[in-house]
């Protein structure tokens, strides 16, 4: 969709510069054989322009802004199902190495991260110290009172998210 908001907001652009070229180029051409006076020109330019022109070249802004819009929300939707991806089929997966795999920064591995645990599509935790996150399955963890990663008594630290005050690990739930 995003690819063809972009050509039809092109095409649209394109069809109101050449309609705009041709309705100058007519009445110019009226103008000068006599056929229009000057005052009839203007009207038919307001006319033609604001009901023709105008709207096309409005329509072609919106459905260009629009695809570029969508196609850079597309492109972030793609790399966070990377990262769910990755890690999924790993199950353990040092952060370093998602940010190279994913040609990303730390931050936006974290950000995208936490948007997955909240939209419930992603359920482990992270050693933020160790720098790697494990994908677990929430039954695993649901209820568990030990921290998967040392073995220290888990706190819970937000909705959908249980921390271990001694090794750090965040620990992700689904549901």
């Amino acid at each position: 969709m995003a690819a063809s908001g972009r050509v039809i907001g092109v095409a649209l652009l394109a069809a109101g510069v050449v309609l705009g070229a041709g309705i100058l180029a007519w009445l110019a051409f009226g103008v000068r054989e006599g056929t229009a006076r000057g005052s009839g020109a203007a009207l038919g330019f307001t006319l033609l322009f604001g009901a023709v022109v105008l709207p096309l070249l409005g329509g072609g802004a919106y459905f260009l802004v629009r695809g570029r819009a969508e196609a850079r929300e597309l492109a972030r939707v793609q790399e966070q199902r990377r990262l769910l991806d990755i890690v999924s089929t790993r199950g353990q997966v040092a952060i370093p190495d998602l940010v190279l795999e994913l040609n990303s920064s730390r931050d936006k591995v974290q950000n995208d991260l936490y948007d997955l645990v909240g939209r419930g599509l992603f359920s482990g935790y992270v050693d933020w110290s160790k720098g790697t996150l494990y994908s677990v399955e929430a039954s695993k963890l649901q209820g568990q009172q030990n921290c998967p990663n040392c073995g220290g008594q888990v706190e819970l630290a937000g909705k959908g998210l249980i921390k271990c005050p001694y090794c750090g690990a965040e620990i992700f739930l689904q549901g």
